[in-house]
């Protein structure tokens, strides 16, 4: 229960984060914030501070800053100076693009710290897996030890693909087994030691599992402060890449389409808070470039769609027309919502 609630508050981090940068640039662009919602539903917690009401609800997966003026549903008048419609097209566009620019700039932040703990890897390294976790019930347990690096398996060795570096997975070689007993040697305490693991098949994976979590353990790091910032500014650059060249081959149809819900990011973040806590801001330091991507796509409803008005706006000089820009979020919003509820569907009778 402790790492379910770690793992809520742990999306409610990225919710707040997100949303602080909408706010903070709308109060310095002089407009008029009315609510700052982190939650949905009727609010457990309310205060007010100047003008916003700051509210709490009890659906945590979602959130809003609502500035005076977005919506056709605000009644502004044409000479106040603090509503949204009335602030020049910059000032706009800033504060939409500041909700997702905020992820990529907490990102960086987290990786800092990461990478300040457990080094920055060099050009060419050598990458192992270790384990990370052991499932209860598996016959792992109490044979293997979170952080064995696994050195070999069948007295064949294994190495970890990482960064154009190639690598064997360990699927491959689990399955390659048949359920048969693996023979592991992995180094514990500096010291090599071997053990025998049986596989069980996974009927929901198709394949046959050990019941380990696995990471990464990569040598030859570097903890200097240049190349911990150098490689903190480059993350979110080198994940938006690798994220944006997954939907292109997504779209191509050269790799199947993957979704995942608030439910499914949810369970997989407390596997990593199982893990333990540099496996988390980790986990963070990732998701806050996919959701701030995410925002980024030119989608009505998301930030990305009011970016291309505003665009379309400080190019042309032209406002585009209010009802039919609402109307476009609108139906995009709808479909949003849609497919949230066939992904969240699909997550729970998974977990079931």
């Amino acid at each position: 229960m402790l790492s379910l609630l770690g793992a809520i508050l742990a999306i409610g981090l990225l919710i707040v984060v997100h949303e602080a940068g909408h706010y903070f640039v709308a109060r310095w662009c002089k407009m008029r914030v009315d609510r700052f919602s982190i939650g949905f539903g009727p609010a457990l917690l309310k205060w007010r501070r100047g003008d916003t009401d700051f509210t709490l609800g009890p659906i945590p997966f979602g959130g809003f800053v609502q500035i005076r003026g977005m919506t056709l549903a605000d009644d502004v008048a044409a000479d106040d100076e603090r509503a949204y419609p009335n602030r020049p097209a910059w000032q706009r566009f800033a504060t939409i693009f500041a909700g997702p620019a905020t992820n990529y700039l907490f990102a960086i932040v987290l990786a800092i710290g990461v990478f300040a703990a457990i080094g920055v890897p060099p050009d060419h390294p050598t990458a192992y897996w270790t384990v990370g976790g052991i499932n209860e019930g598996s016959d792992a347990k109490g044979k293997l030890q979170p952080g064995d690096r696994i050195l070999r398996v069948q007295d064949q060795p294994i190495y970890a693909a990482y960064k154009g570096q190639p690598g064997q997975s360990m699927s491959e070689a689990v399955n390659a087994s048949k359920g048969a007993p693996l023979s592991l040697t992995v180094l514990r305490d500096e010291r090599p030691v071997t053990v025998v693991v049986q596989a069980r098949y996974d009927a929901k994976e198709r394949g046959y599992r050990l019941g380990i979590m696995l990471s990464q353990y990569i040598e030859g790091v570097e903890r200097t402060p240049l190349k911990v910032l150098g490689a903190a500014l480059y993350y979110p650059v080198e994940r938006t890449v690798f994220i944006t060249a997954g939907l292109v081959d997504v779209i191509t149809g050269k790799q199947e389409a993957e979704f995942k819900s608030v439910v499914g990011i949810t369970e997989m973040i407390k596997e990593h808070i199982d893990v333990g806590l540099l496996d988390l801001l980790q986990i963070l330091m990732l998701l806050n470039v996919y959701l701030g991507l995410f925002n980024l796509l030119p989608l009505p409803a998301l930030d990305g769609g009011r970016l291309v008005f505003l665009g379309y706006e400080m190019a042309t000089r032209r406002r585009p027309n209010p009802r039919i820009e609402a109307t476009v979020h609108m139906v995009g919003m709808m479909c949003l919502l849609l497919l949230l509820v066939l992904v969240t569907y699909k997550d729970i009778t998974r977990l079931f």
